[in-house]
Formats: structure tokens, sequence, C-alpha cells
């Protein structure tokens, strides 16, 4: 694979993150957030926005 998605966990930080994409052999070349929907009644709304990046095998 050229490219993978790594997704910042609920239990680790960003820089967590960039050492087990270092440790996999990949270099961040995008920051990306996707907002987590939740549905409430009849509306849906965010419940939080999700980090993820775009690692490049280095």
């Amino acid at each position: 694979m050229a490219k993978k998605k790594f997704y910042v966990e609920a239990n680790e930080t960003i820089d967590d993150c960039l050492n087990r994409m270092a440790a996999e052999g990949y270099t961040p070349v995008r920051r990306m957030e996707e907002p987590v929907l939740k549905e409430k009644g009849k509306d849906v709304e965010v419940a939080y926005q999700r980090i993820v990046f775009e690692g490049k095998r280095s």
C-alpha cells in the first residue's frame, strides 16, 4: 500500500498516533477531521470530530 489512513483513537494523543505511523514506516502527508454523528431524537448532531492522518510509505 502506498497510502494508509491512521485514526487517533480515544485513548491516545496525536503524538502517539504519529509515533505509531513512524513505527509502521509511514510519514504523515495530510491531516483531516471527520465529524462523528449522533442521533438525538429526530435530529442528527455532531458528537465530536475524529482526527485522521493520511500516511505515505517512507
